[in-house]
């Protein structure tokens, strides 16, 4: 299956994409949440829909993150060796672990907002696991079976806020808007190879990252088994899984940074695209 959520921030219902057409399931499940991944909704849902007369939707509809808030987001740093390289950071020995709060959770296609006081707000496309029971102290073999599915993610991130202010890297992780994800949720059974896909971003039409997911240097069964000698996962929360070469930071001769008007695209095989137009900050 395919999940989204759709309709206004804040007010979005639940839904499914069937033969590429947007359906309402809200009369069958209330949201896509801890409460849904862990009381095996998705069985309840597959098994519900194939009976039921659902309200298709306009696709013109703005698609909201998703899934609904979940207890943590869970970071891995410096995945990709071509992008610890461009970074001139060591290829890590173990995976590298921070947060991102989820606040910063938006829509697929909604504004990135440039933070106050920003100077260098980059891009980074990930491939982020949406974890589908609850994980203590798993296994390698078994880490596949605590998985919902799989979506799209930028990882938006200020890197002076991240590097250059103590190296705290929540701080430059977790602004409004940081964190667009979505289209869709593709359950497991929708992705033949998760080892084996293209990810892509692109800044204004020009190609800046272009990787595949067998560049990964810890793989999905092992971050989910590592992760979860150290914190219990609950249903619903989200693993992203780090980024492939082409970010800001790594541009040659020199850094560059997102601007207001500049436009942000990017994919992954299976997992759709996502689109997202820079904008400044302009509370107070």
């Amino acid at each position: 299956m395919k999940l989204i959520r759709f309709g206004e921030a804040g007010a979005e219902k639940p839904g499914v994409i069937i033969n590429d057409n947007y359906f309402d399931v809200s009369a069958l499940v209330k949201d896509y949440n801890e409460e849904f991944f862990g009381g095996d909704g998705l069985e309840k849902l597959k098994t519900a829909i194939q009976s039921a007369d659902l309200p298709q939707v306009d696709k013109g509809v703005r698609l909201g993150p998703a899934l609904a808030r979940p207890s943590k987001i869970i970071c891995v740093g410096l995945n990709y060796k071509d992008h610890a390289a461009e970074t001139n950071a060591p290829i890590p020995s173990e995976p590298i672990l921070f947060f991102k709060a989820t606040s910063a959770i938006v829509g697929p296609n909604d504004d990135l907002i440039i933070p106050k006081n920003s100077k260098k707000t980059d891009w980074e496309v990930e491939l982020a696991i949406v974890i589908g029971k609850k994980a203590s102290y798993v296994a390698e073999e078994n880490a596949l079976d605590h998985i919902a599915g799989y979506v799209l993610h930028n990882d938006y991130s200020e890197r002076e806020f991240q590097i250059e202010r103590n190296g705290q890297w929540v701080k430059g992780k977790s602004c409004d808007t940081f964190a667009p994800i979505g289209p869709f949720i593709a359950t497991q059974d929708e992705i033949a190879d998760v080892h084996n896909l293209r990810l892509w971003l692109t800044v204004n039409g020009k190609t800046l990252q272009d990787g595949n997911t067998s560049n990964l240097i810890f793989n999905v069964p092992f971050m989910i088994a590592y992760i979860s000698q150290f914190m219990t996962l609950l249903p619903g929360d989200v693993i992203t899984t780090g980024t492939p070469a082409g970010v800001g930071l790594g541009q040659k001769p020199e850094p560059w940074y997102l601007k207001a008007g500049d436009v942000v695209e990017l994919g992954i095989d299976g997992l759709g695209s996502s689109k997202q137009t820079v904008k400044n900050y302009s509370g107070n």
